[in-house]
């Protein structure tokens, strides 16, 4: 979870910015829908609605993502491609997996 960089922008909201920021990242890390924040919170003891995660995501969800993409790993030197023939639904696709020497997947692109 990143720390929020700017307290001030915090002010005036209900939670503290710790809870705001775990929300947020939450969503954006794991690709969790707004009712799975919801009930991640409430099982932490913090009620608040879906409605206020999402207004909250598009209030300071660019900031968060611009930190955690800023504290990812950089790529290691060597990377290799991997190329894999799929089918989906009797029609041939080309998966293309970009990946470093770490084993991280880099980017991921699928062709017919």
């Amino acid at each position: 979870m990143t720390k929020p960089k700017q307290p001030g922008a915090f002010k005036g909201h209900r939670f503290p910015p710790e809870i705001i920021s775990h929300a947020i990242w939450a969503y954006c890390r794991f690709h969790m829908n707004l009712r799975d924040v919801e009930g991640l919170l409430a099982a932490r003891g913090v009620v608040v609605s879906y409605e206020t995660v999402r207004a909250r995501v598009v209030k300071f969800g660019s900031q968060n993502t611009k930190v955690i993409r800023r504290d990812r790993p950089a790529a290691a030197d060597k990377w290799h491609l991997d190329e894999v023939v799929i089918p989906i639904t009797g029609k041939k696709y080309w998966l293309w997996r970009a990946v470093d020497s770490r084993g991280d997947v880099l980017d991921i692109l699928v062709q017919s």
